[in-house]
């Protein structure tokens, strides 16, 4: 059977941890990496790989890997789905999921692409596990406490903001739901903390959170890439009262993404152009292997 053929654009922490889930898979491979320089300086990785500018330059491409800032997606996705180059990506701005969905579907059902977004680990994975259990426990309620960890979305948005050179936000559970944002900036020369603390609190990833903001002589001497999540459900099933449930992780945030994408890129070739959650695809399309095998080994 061919390989799919995964280009990878971007090249950040995301995007090493894909390359390091594409490499890992018998069912894939590299087909390159597209940066904004084409140029592998820095990533002795990358010499076996074409890295280009314009992934027209990589030939036939099956999916591409958007390891991009989710505020790029929007944009970012449509350039690959009109030449028919499927996509998945991390997008991580829950109220945003759904606006994003009808866009990319609409640029994905145009060309025959599949677009499947969210496919990290919340939303992608825990969407699913969310799913699973309101599905066990129809009347419930449901709790997703993070951390404590780094969060990469709240970091990455911490780091856009003027002035700030370099920016960690840690996660902290407060229980049902309620996160602490502890967000560590490394400053530019000259620039205004107020001013940056004022725009981080502002920013619609801070904004609905209890967030403080502080500055550090290094982000690196405070990094950890380390995260977690603690879902609980408790609810009915049937008639029947006090369910319930409870599913734990300790992760490395890159790699647990990077997987989830190679996973979403194997499940992407086997949809109906359109553009796809996490939750509205079956499981067993993301996994790697002969179907009647894998229904023998996990029934």
């Amino acid at each position: 059977m061919e390989k799919l053929k995964i280009a990878i654009v971007g090249y950040g922490n995301i995007g090493r941890a894909a390359l390091d889930a594409v490499e890992a898979a018998s069912d894939m491979e590299c087909a390159g990496i597209v940066r904004r320089k084409a140029s592998s300086e820095g990533c002795p990785e990358l010499a076996r790989y074409k890295v280009v500018t314009d992934v027209d330059e990589l030939g036939k491409v099956d999916v591409a890997i958007l390891a991009t800032p989710s505020r790029k997606v929007a944009e970012t996705a449509p350039k690959y789905l009109e030449k028919g180059i499927c996509t998945v990506d991390s997008f991580d701005i829950h109220g945003d999921v759904c606006r994003l969905r009808s866009q990319l579907g609409a640029a994905a059902s145009a060309s025959g692409a599949v677009s499947v977004i969210s496919a990290g680990w919340d939303p992608g994975s825990d969407s699913v596990v969310r799913a699973l259990l309101q599905g066990l426990a129809p009347k419930g309620v449901s709790y997703t406490n993070f951390g404590p960890g780094r969060s990469m979305g709240h970091s990455v948005a911490a780091k856009s903001v003027p002035g700030v050179k370099d920016a960690l936000s840690v996660t902290i559970p407060a229980g049902t739901g309620l996160h602490r944002r502890m967000v560590y900036v490394e400053l530019e020369d000259g620039a205004d903390f107020s001013a940056v603390e004022a725009e981080i609190l502002a920013d619609p990833y801070f904004a609905h959170d209890d967030s403080h903001v502080y500055q550090v002589e290094s982000v690196d001497a405070l990094n950890d890439a380390g995260h977690g999540v603690n879902l609980v459900r408790k609810g009915v099933s049937g008639k029947t009262h006090n369910q319930m449930f409870e599913f734990n992780m300790r992760i490395n945030t890159p790699a647990l993404t990077g997987q989830a994408l190679v996973m979403a890129a194997r499940a992407a070739v086997r949809q109906k152009p359109g553009c796809y959650t996490m939750i509205e695809i079956p499981v067993i399309d993301f996994l790697e292997g002969d179907r009647e095998d894998l229904i023998r080994r996990l029934v």
